[in-house]
């Protein structure tokens, strides 16, 4: 979008130059000039939060008789406009490290819809008269991190957390009569069934979605109308409450006006227990990529247990060498929504006074989060969970010889006996049926019923 041809625009400090072809103006320029940071841009779904809120900002404005009818249309034919831009982040190149409050990117949006407004109706549309009338960027970011969250959350994140949990339920059920060792410190332990195993990360998925979902419900709250500090001043009384009305019809999720604007202008502790929450999911998927990786070690010189689906070669140098690559790639997205969360934790404890200052950080990282999520679960679940097999020779080859089965006898022959007859078993490598046969009054055959390895992930007292 850029060209050698440049611009005169002006602001309240003066004049400076602007690409030619650019829809923004000195704010978001001088934003540039200042901030080549990171490179990287607020994110899309950010943007297109902020576009909705100044279509319903035009909108309400117009129905409170704030602003001429031909103005607060253009404004929202401007915004449907950008909307539908599939090349819409280019109009939006603010960095996500600027100023704390969000400011470059409420005025960049603002001077991009003015343009696009005054072209389009022949009118003078003024970024701050007229798309920012009755707002502050310390109400309208705020407000689009709850915005955009709330969108990326019910209709990308939960959708796929309910995809996971049934792909899940799904292969549990084929895996009930499967057996293996359990372990616990990576050391053999009691046997458990595949179903239980897999019924604990369905679980784990259950219980993040939930904390999810009941975390998201404060989101739906917005600071839209607190204006500068809080108090709305320079906005109309009735303006929060016609903005979130029409900010949920158009969007097609409900919003409300704060019960009081003071708290979600200056903290962010939606945002922060929002994230905390998405970490719980991001610890849940690591351990359940963990598990897969173990089971999947080898083939020959690890558990073996299953065979995750080869999807590509796993060595530049080792031939033939697959590697268990969705879930690593899993772990990681895990370790970056962990990070995330540190970052949103310390940006979160940034509110001074009245004010947050670390907005576009909790709102990239936040967005950031959710999408990871958002499109490396499936993969887990589609491309890791549904496709792997069993290999139940390997499972039967350790598990009726694992010695720690002696722990059923516990109650017949008392633990320290039971010892005994396990460190005999390991160290002379021979069946825990065969020593127990020669260590206690029990016959083969009580001992075969009271050490079968499925029995006893049915739990009890044998």
């Amino acid at each position: 979008m850029t060209s050698n041809k440049r611009r005169v625009v002006s602001d309240s400090m003066g004049e400076l130059e602007v690409d030619a072809q650019a829809l923004y103006g000195a704010q978001t320029q001088r934003a540039l000039n200042n901030f080549p940071i990171s490179g990287s841009t607020m994110p899309l779904e950010f943007i297109k939060a902020l576009l909705q809120i100044k279509r319903a900002a035009a909108l309400g404005n117009k129905k409170l008789d704030c602003l001429p009818d031909e103005i607060s249309s253009a404004i929202d034919v401007a915004c449907v406009s950008l909307l539908n831009d599939p090349n819409l982040i280019e109009h939006f190149p603010v960095d996500v490290f600027q100023t704390g409050s969000g400011t470059s990117s409420n005025m960049n949006v603002n001077e991009v819809v003015a343009t696009l407004a005054s072209n389009a109706s022949g009118l003078t549309v003024n970024p701050n008269d007229h798309v920012n009338f009755g707002q502050s960027s310390n109400d309208v970011i705020p407000t689009a991190i709850h915005v955009s969250a709330v969108i990326t959350v019910t209709r990308e994140l939960l959708p796929v957390i309910d995809e996971l949990i049934s792909v899940i339920s799904f292969k549990s059920e084929t895996l009930q009569s499967v057996c293996k060792t359990g372990r616990t410190h990576l050391m053999d332990a009691m046997p458990v069934r595949m179903d239980q195993v897999l019924n604990g990360w369905a679980t784990q998925a259950e219980n993040a979605r939930a904390l999810i979902s009941s975390t998201i419900a404060h989101m739906h709250y917005v600071a839209i109308g607190g204006t500068a500090v809080g108090t709305g001043i320079n906005t109309h009384r009735n303006f929060s409450a016609a903005v979130t009305q029409i900010l949920s019809k158009n969007v097609g999720l409900h919003f409300c006006p704060a019960k009081e604007h003071f708290s979600l202008i200056s903290s962010q502790d939606s945002a922060v227990a929002l994230s905390g929450q998405l970490k719980t999911l991001a610890v849940a998927l690591l351990k359940i990529s963990n598990d897969l990786r173990w089971m999947n070690s080898g083939p020959l010189a690890g558990l073996g247990e299953i065979s995750l689906e080869p999807l590509q070669p796993g060595s530049s140098i080792m031939p033939g060498k697959v590697n268990p690559v969705i879930p690593e790639a899993v772990a990681m997205v895990a370790a970056q929504v962990i990070g995330n969360d540190s970052a949103i934790t310390v940006a979160g404890q940034s509110g001074n006074f009245e004010l947050n200052v670390m907005l576009p950080l909790i709102a990239y990282n936040l967005l950031d989060s959710v999408t990871l999520l958002s499109r490396s679960v499936p993969l887990l679940a589609n491309k890791a969970i549904a496709t792997f097999e069993v290999n139940k020779d390997n499972l039967n080859s350790t598990l009726h010889r694992n010695p720690i089965l002696v722990t059923a006898l516990n109650p017949i022959i008392g633990y320290d006996n039971a010892a005994e007859i396990a460190k005999s078993a390991y160290r002379d490598n021979r069946s825990i049926i065969d020593v127990a046969e020669e260590s206690t009054d029990l016959s083969r055959k009580e001992l075969i019923a009271l050490l079968d390895p499925e029995k006893l992930t049915e739990g009890g007292i044998k």
